[in-house]
């Protein structure tokens, strides 16, 4: 079964890498650019990527090491080696290029060193849910963004995470798995932040998952404590060396407005308040957002322990679930890859089938009626709602997308957490010292 398992996400990377390499060669630039017609065909065709994109633009090209010579502008434009994303996606970063002349050496080599992070991922979640790790295997989305941008290591970070608790056969305590857990999780932080959300319900689970009305404060607070640390000594060293550099790439995001570029709600449901150069709406956005994002955090976290009281389990995959969900609704950049994230989701939670199949139909709309959108926007036929199929597309995935995550919160706060119960079920004691 696992064999099978990652054989075929292994020719389902195959197929995305190939849907990426369309847009590169057959010509190149001096700087390394493909041509002819670099900018229309990563459109029109739906072939773009970030990887190949992001060539140019942030010193790649040269093989700068990222951050220690970097900084930002005071219109938020990255500049001396700095890229947008936390370190150890530079690393990354920087590592598939370092043997590349042009964007399609670029693309392929950050591939090879991307995948084998999908197949761990594979295999991982045929050991914790069998044969219905096949929605990772051979989902569109792994297809549409396994090398869309740099995301299949924080996948296989945040899945590991709960294959330690879950699917590790070991001895070893709950306190200890925890501990280990959450160093993964710092170390998906580390490459896209957005794991370090599923601390706070790991460390309840650990808190909770003593004997009956009993509350282990040491183990939790060993949890938070591992992933704060991991976090600190994995960016202490770049931050000591090059603290713009460094600071810059969260300074990009914190400056980065809401535009047509984000997929957000926000964008498009304040239309045309939400325009780039609105500074009022720009100002509120940057504390809305985050805030909200924030309070579904909070509601997400307050459920599991209802839950907790009720059931005497506390639900921390689905509650990490519920999170992300909140994340990706209410956050302010929506990015296409996104739902590689939440993949994982649907196979470790018994989520109804219509709901995974219309979440994934929804995000074929959007992912591809975006670029056929922006098509439209370069060609000048087509924009409008009522003139073209790629508007109406767009409108469909975000507006479709967000209805069905708000359905997700809440569906993922009420299915049973089948990993947390199996554990609770053949319950270990908590040691007092890793």
């Amino acid at each position: 079964m696992l064999a099978v398992l990652v054989l075929l996400t292994g020719l389902t990377l195959v197929l995305g890498y190939a849907n990426k390499a369309r847009c590169t060669g057959p010509e190149f630039d001096a700087a390394g650019r493909s041509g002819p017609d670099y900018d229309v065909r990563i459109d029109r065709d739906v072939c773009y990527s970030d990887i190949q994109h992001l060539w140019l633009g942030r010193d790649i090209d040269q093989h700068v090491f990222p951050y220690l010579t970097g900084s930002i502008t005071p219109d938020g434009r990255l500049v001396g080696g700095t890229v947008e994303y936390p370190v150890l996606t530079g690393l990354l970063i920087w590592a598939g290029a370092y043997f590349a002349h042009n964007d399609a050496e670029f693309l392929l080599g950050s591939a090879l060193l991307m995948a084998p992070f999908g197949l761990l991922t594979g295999w991982l979640l045929g050991r914790l849910a069998r044969w219905r790790a096949l929605v990772w295997a051979l989902g569109p989305p792994l297809v549409l963004y396994a090398f869309h941008n740099w995301d299949l290591p924080v996948v296989a970070c945040a899945v590991g995470a709960v294959f330690v608790m879950h699917g590790w056969c070991s001895d070893r305590s709950l306190a200890y798995r925890g501990t280990v857990a959450a160093v993964l999780l710092g170390l998906g932080f580390a490459f896209k932040l957005y794991p370090g959300a599923f601390v706070l319900p790991l460390a309840l689970y650990v808190l909770t998952a003593s004997r009956p009305g009993a509350l282990h404060w040491g183990a939790a607070l060993r949890v938070a404590f591992a992933a704060a640390a991991t976090v600190i000594l994995v960016n202490l060293p770049f931050a000591v060396a090059g603290y713009e550099g460094w600071r810059a790439s969260f300074m990009f995001q914190e400056l980065r407005k809401v535009d047509l570029t984000t997929n957000s709600i926000w964008y498009w449901g304040f239309r045309p308040e939400s325009n780039p150069d609105n500074v009022a709406f720009q100002a509120t956005m940057d504390w809305l957002s985050p805030g909200l994002v924030l309070l579904a955090f909070a509601v997400a976290a307050a459920v599991g322990w209802w839950r907790w009281r009720r059931e005497g389990v506390y639900p921390w995959v689905a509650v990490s679930a519920a999170m992300l969900c909140g994340f990706l609704l209410l956050h302010k950049v929506h990015s296409p890859q996104y739902t590689l994230w939440l993949l994982p989701f649907f196979v470790l939670l018994q989520v109804p089938w219509r709901w995974v199949v219309a979440y994934l139909i929804v995000d074929i709309v959007m992912g591809i009626g975006i670029f056929r959108w922006f098509y439209a926007l370069k060609s000048g036929v087509g924009v409008g709602i009522y003139e073209g199929l790629a508007a109406q597309a767009v409108a469909i995935g975000v507006w479709g997308r967000a209805a069905l995550l708000v359905v997700l919160f809440v569906v993922f706060l009420r299915v049973p957490d089948r990993l947390a119960g199996a554990a609770a079920n053949r319950r270990t004691p908590l040691a007092e010292s890793v």
